[in-house]
C-alpha cells in the first residue's frame, strides 16, 4: 500500500465522553496525520460541540442519520451502552456509504489513545492479505476468567472495503440486531463474543493481530511490562474504566492492578492530553457534565474489589 495513502477511523461518543474523543483525535493527528475520523454523534450537544471546534480530520455524522427502522425497533429494548454496541458495527458501513472510495475502515472505541503510527498495525493485515483485522485481549493470567467476556476486544477492528469485508459487516450486523445485551447467554455477551466466531467461520479472511504488546489495555499491561523494551513497541493503549468527575477527579481504572511505571509511562501522558481537552471545553464554553463521585460510589467499588492490591487509582486533572 502506498504510504501516503489516507487512513479512515470512525468512532462513536456521547457528550459526557467529548475530553476522551478529543484526545484520541490528538493522538491521531500526532502518530496518522493523514487520516479522516468519523465521529457519531451519540447526543446533539456532542454533535454542536464537534462542529464549533471543526477539528481538523474529523467528520461527523449524527445519530438520526444512522438509525434505520430495524435500529430503532430494537432500541427501546436496549440500555445506552447495549445500543451502542448495537451501533458500532454499522458504523464501517455508515462511512463507506459516504465515501465509497475508502479502501477500509477502522473501528476505534473513543478511550483509545496513540503512542506510535497504527500504520505498523495496518501493514500487518496488508501483508497478510486478509480483509478484517482483530485484536485479542492477551489477558494477563490473573485476569484469564474475563476471556468469558471475549477472546477478542471491539477496540481496533478493522474493514477491508471488499465484497469479503462487507460480508462480515453484514453477519455481524444481523447478530446485533438480534441480540446484543451486557449479559452472558449462549455464548454470547454483547456485539464482543461474536467476535470469537470469525477466525473459524471466516477463514482467512480475518486476521487476528500478531504484534505484542501493540495493543495494550489495563488487563494486559502489567504483563508486559515487566518486559524490556515494552513501552518502544506500545502502538495504542485503552483506558477502559477511566471516568471524569465533576470537579477534575478522574477514576484512572478498578479491578486491574497497573504498576507505577506504567501509571508514569501510559497514564501520565494521557492524562496532560485529558487536561488539554478540558482547557478547551471550558474556553469554548462547550457541553460537558460529568457525574459527581461521592463517597456512596467509592465504597461500593473498594467493597466490590476489596481483594485486589490496586483496583482503583484516582487522580486529579483539574
Amino acid at each position: 500500500m502506498p504510504s501516503n495513502r489516507v487512513e479512515h477511523f470512525c468512532t462513536l461518543f456521547d457528550s459526557n465522553f467529548l475530553p476522551q474523543g478529543l484526545a484520541l483525535h490528538a493522538s491521531l493527528q500526532r502518530h496518522a496525520p493523514e487520516h479522516v475520523l468519523w465521529i457519531l454523534c451519540m447526543d446533539e450537544a456532542v454533535e454542536r460541540s464537534l462542529r464549533t471546534l471543526a477539528l481538523p480530520g474529523v467528520r461527523l455524522i449524527p445519530l438520526r442519520d444512522l438509525e434505520t427502522p430495524e435500529l430503532l425497533s430494537v432500541k427501546p429494548g436496549r440500555s445506552r451502552a447495549e445500543y451502542c454496541w448495537t451501533l458500532t458495527c454499522f458504523l464501517p458501513s455508515a462511512v463507506f456509504a459516504r465515501d465509497p472510495s475508502a479502501p477500509r475502515v477502522t473501528y476505534v472505541e473513543a478511550d483509545l489513545f496513540f503512542f506510535a503510527s497504527p500504520r505498523t498495525l495496518l501493514d500487518e493485515l496488508d501483508a497478510s492479505g486478509g480483509h478484517v483485522l482483530i485484536t485479542e485481549h492477551g489477558f494477563d493470567p490473573r485476569y484469564a476468567y474475563a476471556e468469558r467476556n471475549g477472546r477478542f476486544c471491539v477496540q481496533f477492528v478493522t474493514f477491508r472495503n471488499t465484497q469479503q469485508g462487507r460480508e462480515v459487516l453484514a453477519w455481524w450486523q444481523e447478530r446485533c440486531l438480534e441480540w446484543c445485551f451486557a449479559r452472558h447467554e449462549d455464548g454470547k455477551f454483547g456485539d464482543q463474543k461474536y467476535l470469537d466466531l470469525w477466525p473459524s467461520m471466516f477463514g482467512e479472511t480475518v486476521h487476528v493481530l500478531s504484534q505484542r504488546p501493540a495493543a495494550l489495555g489495563p488487563w494486559n499491561v502489567a504483563m508486559h511490562s515487566r518486559t524490556g523494551g515494552w513501552i518502544e513497541r506500545v502502538v495504542f493503549y485503552h483506558f477502559h474504566g477511566l471516568r471524569i468527575f465533576r470537579g477534575g477527579t478522574t477514576q484512572l481504572y478498578f479491578h486491574y492492578e497497573i504498576p507505577r511505571q506504567v501509571q508514569r509511562l501510559i497514564y501520565a501522558p494521557y492524562l496532560d492530553a485529558l487536561r488539554t481537552s478540558l482547557r478547551v471545553i471550558q474556553s469554548r464554553d462547550l457541553a460537558f457534565d460529568p457525574p459527581v463521585l461521592d463517597g456512596g460510589f467509592l465504597a461500593s467499588l473498594r467493597r466490590r474489589y476489596r481483594a485486589l492490591k490496586g483496583a482503583l487509582g484516582l487522580a486529579r486533572i483539574a
